[in-house]
């Protein structure tokens, strides 16, 4: 048995919510995925222009910075499975607004609402992946991420085959949202159902981000930027700078998804061997060395590989940083919100930035500043030191200790 908040937990209880646990993760992804190989469609069926496109989905970082915060006190009162079924399903079906956009305006509102659902989502799921690490007393963050990696890949596979095909991104997004809706409340089922202590205080309905979240989300804001702009910008990359055909730009975000998904789910490994330091710096090398790669293509080929390295190199960074935030205190789901309210803005404003420079510059220069930012995870690596510390002291052992189930 083990125990977490004073409820006990038997060990396949606790394996059995790992898999449930990976497979939101998964379902998570293919959402994403899905949605960034379409972003060139959805541009064109809006009738935006590249400054529109990214002030559209600016919305998307102001939904999810106004929903994030929420996360913990959703949690606290339905408790851990409820509230995930419920968010998950929210995020599923927001797939489908994006593409039904025919201007300007709606295209915010959609993106604002997919901003705030996913979230939302991101936060329960990530808060339950760390007591689930817990009750394991083992790495497993990293593994979680890379079957987020690998739904994303799914989703951005299914999303290039329909660009190939030129399928209407609305018919293509109602289909995916619903067999992924049900995909999630399925897995849900076997989540553990984590409620807070009778004695325990609920977190603000409103909770901003703690101190300790501030220095890990910056880390996190490098590699989140980057990997922002590689999914949203990848597939236009490719077609306004390089002239490439639809299927190949496409083509382009699956094998960036690709990369992460195999560095993330070897990651546990690579870091319990040589630590999250050492690991995220050489992510940092790897991942300017592809920015340069794609500032400097002259070749289709040439750009496809340093999307690729680049996300190789910013895989494991997010993970190792819910992971120390999770770990950090006593309240998973608050730490949690403060650090992905940093990073996953970061992530949901680097599209409109992007584009801002990309209007008065071109996209060429806007990677360049991912480039400068890749270069933040070399310097700033450090501060997860302190994270591994304190996960070392909270920690808790598996404990054989009899008692009911919750």
């Amino acid at each position: 048995m083990s125990q977490v908040g004073g409820a006990i937990h038997a060990p396949s209880q606790v394996r059995r919510s790992r898999y449930a646990v990976a497979a939101v993760f998964a379902v998570h992804g293919a959402v994403t995925g899905s949605f960034a190989t379409r972003v060139p469609w959805i541009q064109d069926h809006a009738g935006v222009s590249t400054g529109q496109l990214g002030f559209a989905l600016a919305f998307t970082a102001f939904g999810a910075a106004c929903a994030m915060p929420l996360a913990g006190s959703v949690t606290h009162r339905f408790g851990s499975r409820t509230a995930l079924r419920a968010l998950l399903a929210l995020w599923t079906l927001s797939l489908t607004l994006p593409a039904l956009a025919p201007n300007l305006l709606t295209l915010c509102l959609a993106m604002f609402t997919y901003g705030a659902s996913a979230g939302m989502a991101d936060v329960a799921m990530n808060a339950l992946g760390v007591e689930v690490e817990r009750l394991l007393d083992r790495s497993i963050m990293s593994g979680l991420h890379g079957m987020w990696s690998a739904g994303a890949l799914v989703g951005s596979a299914g999303g290039t085959l329909a660009a190939h095909l030129g399928a209407d991104a609305r018919v293509h997004h109602v289909l995916a949202a619903g067999v992924l809706t049900l995909l999630g409340l399925l897995a849900c089922r076997w989540v553990l159902d984590l409620r807070p202590a009778e004695d325990e205080e609920p977190p603000p309905r409103f909770a901003l981000p703690p101190r300790s979240a501030l220095l890990i989300g910056a880390v996190g804001f490098c590699a989140v930027f980057a990997e922002g702009a590689s999914l949203d910008w990848s597939a236009v990359y490719l077609r306004d700078e390089l002239a490439s055909s639809a299927a190949a730009a496409a083509a382009c975000t699956t094998g960036f998804m690709f990369t992460m998904a195999v560095a993330r789910i070897a990651g546990d490994a690579v870091v319990n061997r040589f630590g999250a330091v050492r690991t995220v710096r050489a992510g940092g090398v790897l991942a300017a060395v592809g920015g340069l790669l794609i500032v400097l293509a002259g070749h289709p080929a040439v750009a496809m590989g340093g999307f690729g390295l680049m996300g190789l190199g910013i895989a494991v960074v997010v993970p190792l940083c819910f992971a120390a935030a999770g770990h950090s205190g006593p309240n998973p789901s608050q730490a949690i919100a403060g650090v992905a309210t940093i990073t996953y803005t970061s992530g949901l404003i680097a599209p409109s930035l992007i584009g801002g420079v990309a209007q008065a510059t071109s996209l060429v220069v806007s990677f360049g500043v991912v480039t400068l930012l890749a270069c933040g995870l070399v310097l700033f690596a450090g501060v997860l030191r302190s994270g591994e510390r304190t996960r070392a002291k909270v920690s808790p052992q598996a404990a054989a200790v009899p008692g009911p189930r919750p």
